[in-house]
C-alpha cells in the first residue's frame, strides 16, 4: 500500500472519532458536565502530545529557531481564522449547551461552525501524515491522543448544535465531511512532503503543532472548565499522564 494512501487511512480513523462523538451527543443526553470532563482529559492528551512528540521532535530535526517561528506561526494563523469565524457565528462552535448560534440568530453560522470544525481538524490529521514520511510508521502517541480528543469534541459541539435545532442531515454532514477532510488532509501531508528536507518537516510540524495548542486554548479549554471547575485541571493533569505514558510505552 502506498504510504500517503496510508496516511490518509489514519486519517480518516482519527477523524472518524468525530462521527462517532456526533452519534453518542445525538442518540444520547449526555451530562454536560461529562462532557467537559472528558474534554479536560481530552485537552491534556493534546498538550502532552504537543510537547513530547511534535514540538520536541520538530526542535531536534530542524532545531529551535526554524521550529519556534513555525510554532508561532501556526499559532497566529489559527488565531487570527478562528477570530474571522467568531464574527460569522462559529466562536462557541465546540459548547455543548445553548451557547452556540443558530441560523435564525446569525445567518451564515452554519456554514462558520461547520468551516471552524474543518480549521480544527485539519493541523491534527497533517502531523499524523507527516509522522510516516520518515518511514518509522505512523506515530501511535499523536494518533491516539488525536483520536481521544476528537470523541469529546463530536460530542460536544454535536450536542450544542442539537440544542439550536441543526438537523441530522447537518450535524453529521459535517462531522463526516471532517472525517473525509481528516483523511485527505494526512494524505497530503504524507504525499507533498515526502522527500523534503528534515528542516522543511519540522518546521511543518512545529506550525501544525501551533495551531492545535491555540485550538486547545480558544476552544477546548473553555468549554471544559465551564462546567468541571477546579477539577478541569485535574483532569487535564490525568490525560496529559496517559499520553506520556503512551509515547514512552512505544
Amino acid at each position: 500500500m502506498p504510504l500517503w494512501i496510508e496516511a490518509g487511512l489514519w486519517g480518516l480513523l482519527a477523524g472518524g472519532a468525530l462521527v462517532v462523538g456526533a452519534a453518542i451527543a445525538w442518540l444520547v443526553r449526555v451530562p454536560r458536565r461529562v462532557v467537559a470532563s472528558v474534554m479536560a482529559f481530552g485537552a491534556g492528551v493534546l498538550i502532552s502530545a504537543l510537547s513530547f512528540d511534535l514540538v520536541d521532535e520538530a526542535e531536534a530535526t530542524g532545531g529551535l529557531g526554524p521550529t519556534a517561528l513555525g510554532f508561532l506561526a501556526g499559532a497566529l494563523v489559527y488565531v487570527a481564522a478562528n477570530l474571522a469565524l467568531a464574527r460569522r457565528g462559529a466562536r462557541h462552535r465546540k459548547r455543548s449547551g445553548d451557547e452556540q448560534a443558530s441560523e435564525d440568530e446569525q445567518e451564515g453560522s452554519g456554514t462558520a461552525i461547520a468551516i471552524g470544525a474543518l480549521l480544527d481538524g485539519v493541523p491534527e490529521s497533517v502531523v499524523l501524515g507527516l509522522s510516516l514520511v520518515g518511514g518509522g510508521g505512523v506515530g501511535v502517541p499523536v494518533l491516539a491522543a488525536v483520536f481521544i480528543s476528537n470523541l469529546p469534541e463530536g460530542l460536544s459541539s454535536a450536542a450544542g448544535m442539537r440544542n439550536k435545532g441543526r438537523s441530522a442531515r447537518y450535524v453529521f454532514g459535517v462531522w463526516g465531511g471532517i472525517a473525509v477532510a481528516s483523511g485527505i488532509a494526512g494524505a497530503l501531508g504524507c504525499l507533498l512532503l515526502e522527500g523534503a528536507s528534515p528542516t522543511t518537516i519540522a518546521v511543518i510540524t512545529a506550525v501544525a503543532a501551533g495551531a492545535i495548542l491555540a485550538m486547545v486554548a480558544d476552544t477546548m479549554i473553555p468549554e471544559a472548565f465551564e462546567r468541571t471547575h477546579l477539577y478541569a485541571g485535574l483532569l487535564a493533569t490525568i490525560g496529559f499522564l496517559s499520553a506520556f505514558a503512551i509515547s514512552r510505552a512505544g
